[in-house]
């Protein structure tokens, strides 16, 4: 599709595009006027093997040390990284000339070096492939640095959690994913080295390379002599640019596929080897302490239940739990017993822990099956039962690109259960999805975690969620444990406001509590609940969901109506009672602001805190 560009952009684009194509143009009118009949072909020849054959050496070895300390460059911080990320990338400030100075300080003769070779490493192939890495070097570790930093650092941290080394981890993920922009710097720090002068005629004016051999001919035969011996490396040039663009024209069509629409099950459920037995879990002791900056994480949690979840808001360091116990961080202390063993003295690849990050952890440059195959130990078969059992049948060439987010995030569970796990940590998997397929893969998930032999941490905001999903329940926030105990009992007696909130509580109200089951909510109205004994005469906070508060003849409670919002087909009311504004939803009748109604609470669904 063609598109029209603001004229100042178009003519300033065009101004430069044909400064940059004319002398390639003049050159072309130029051959005709050539010195075709001096050309020392022999010469010729032999320089310019020598310039490719120098320029390929020179890459390989950036390459080899090179990508290294580019992902080093990109992992690590502080001053003394900074200073060594400005060093390496002075030679692209030099003049060559100057460059090809400082080298003969190191390398001349004249040096302890020199001496030691005997003068081996100038005027020799070697001291060109020296000047050249010495140039050419920082376009490479420039773009690796670049590229590597793009790559996620839990990207390394998942792979490890599926039984991979660091070492494995790097090979197999960051430096396949920064490939492309690795490629772009191999290709520049080629053509950089193969048309380097003047570092080259400074350490090594013999054996001539291509482009001294170029200087020394323009001084013996001038202007006219130079078509012949430009057009090898104009050759060399437009081939090497060339095979580089079709090669990225065709990553490119290989990424350019339709993303599939959400897909539904409808195959019986396999029995994957991972599926649950009988035996009961492992109990989960989880004591652990990290300061960053100035956010601290205390937490001391034990618990015997299957079914976990974490709840908190956002900044309350849920993540960051996860992110200690997979091993993608370390704590300043602390511990993460499961049963007898301190998972927290393995290495990740050991702790038997899948790990699941919000944004689905599968590795980009690898295709669904791929994706599933990548931990250790997993089999063709158990993926493709994964696959049925998923609804991902057709799908395994894909990539992650290609597949819906709730694609992406059933993958990425089925890929954290494709090796023996004992605890699989879950963080916000469904935070990304819209509602109708949030529900559908919640329900998804509560009836795998009853497959599957491994207690579920989930991590989540969403209360509704963890009152789904979990058994037993921990509440956080800013770094601190504000209650833990089963998933029903936090529900019903909120340990205070601020865990009521984070509970999703709704009809915020106040009360005395005048009996074991009863509060008096002000002006002599009694209201009974079903939470646990109180303390009589103790202050507390109350609260009730919209959807267990209904009108009625005769409900036992009387109050008074005091706002009437239309509210998608249905009424929003809010009534005091007593001396609080309580919240329903009602359908058609007379809702008039002032007039006095009964209403039915259901005791069950009160929840009561102290205050």
């Amino acid at each position: 599709m063609s598109r029209r560009f603001p004229a100042p952009l178009a003519w300033l684009a065009s101004l430069l595009a044909l400064y940059l194509s004319a002398p390639l143009l003049a050159g072309l009118y130029a051959a005709g006027h050539a010195g075709w009949h001096n050309l020392d072909s022999v010469a010729l020849v032999r320089a310019c093997s020598i310039s490719i054959a120098a320029a390929t050496t020179a890459t390989l070895v950036i390459a080899a040390l090179g990508i290294p300390l580019g992902y080093i460059l990109a992992r690590s911080s502080g001053r003394a990284m900074a200073l060594l990320g400005f060093v390496v990338q002075l030679p692209l400030a030099l003049p060559p000339l100057t460059s090809g100075i400082l080298l003969l300080f190191l390398i001349g003769y004249a040096s302890p070096l020199g001496q030691m070779t005997q003068g081996a490493l100038t005027d020799s192939f070697l001291g060109i492939v020296l000047a050249e890495v010495f140039v050419a070097a920082p376009f490479l570790i420039i773009a690796a640095r670049s590229a590597f930093s793009e790559v996620d650092p839990a990207l390394e941290g998942v792979a490890e959690s599926l039984g991979r080394g660091r070492l494995e981890s790097f090979w197999k993920v960051s430096l396949p994913i920064a490939r492309p922009g690795i490629f772009s710097g191999l290709l520049l720090a080629w053509l950089r080295a193969f048309g380097e002068f003047g570092a080259t005629v400074m350490v090594a004016y013999h054996p001539y390379s291509l482009p001294v051999y170029t200087f020394v001919a323009f001084g013996a035969e001038g202007l006219p002599a130079m078509l012949p011996i430009i057009l090898p490396t104009l050759v060399v040039a437009l081939v090497v640019l060339a095979l580089s663009g079709a090669a990225f024209g065709f990553s490119l069509r290989a990424a350019d596929l339709k993303v599939p629409s959400e897909r539904v099950s409808s195959v019986p459920l396999p029995q994957p080897s991972r599926a649950a037995s009988a035996r009961q879990p492992a109990p989960l002791a989880v004591d652990l302490h990290k300061r960053l900056g100035n956010f601290t994480l205390t937490m001391t949690w034990h618990t015997k239940a299957r079914r976990l979840a974490i709840l908190g808001p956002s900044g309350s360091g849920k993540s960051l739990t996860l992110r200690l116990m997979s091993g993608l961080d370390q704590p300043d202390q602390g511990s993460l017993t499961l049963g007898a063993e301190d998972r927290l003295l393995l290495p990740p690849r050991l702790r038997r822990i899948g790990y699941v990050p919000q944004n689905h952890g599968l590795f980009p440059h690898l295709t669904l099956l791929e994706n599933l195959l990548f931990p250790q130990g997993a089999t063709p078969l158990e993926a493709h039962q994964w696959l049925a059992l998923l609804g991902l049948e057709g799908l395994e060439q894909r990539r992650p690109a290609q597949l819906s987010l709730g694609q992406q995030q059933r993958v990425a569970l089925a890929r954290a259960l494709m090796r023996p796990v004992d605890l699989v940590l879950l963080d916000e998997p469904f935070s990304a999805l819209d509602a109708p397929l949030r529900l559908r893969l919640r329900e998804e998930l509560r009836l795998l975690q009853a497959r599957i032999d491994a207690t579920t941490i989930l991590v989540t905001h969403d209360p509704m969620e963890a009152a789904v999903l979990a058994d037993e329940l921990l509440v956080l926030a800013e770094g601190r444990v504000l209650q833990s105990g089963p998933t029903h009992d936090l529900f019903r007696r909120p340990a205070s406001r601020q865990v009521a909130r984070l509970l999703g509580a709704q009809n915020l109200a106040e009360g005395v509590v005048t009996g074991p089951r009863h509060l008096d909510v002000g002006a002599g109205t009694m209201v009974e609940v079903g939470s646990p004994d109180l303390g009589v005469g103790q202050k507390v906070g109350w609260s009730v969901p919209p959807a267990h508060v209904r009108l009625a003849q005769d409900g036992p409670y009387c109050g008074t109506l005091c706002e009437v919002q239309p509210a998608g087909g249905a009424f929003e009311l809010k009534v005091k009672v007593g001396d609080n504004l309580i919240s329903l939803r009602a359908g058609e009748g007379d809702h008039a602001p002032g007039s006095a109604v009964r209403l039915v609470i259901d005791r069950d669904f009160v929840q009561v805190w102290p205050l």
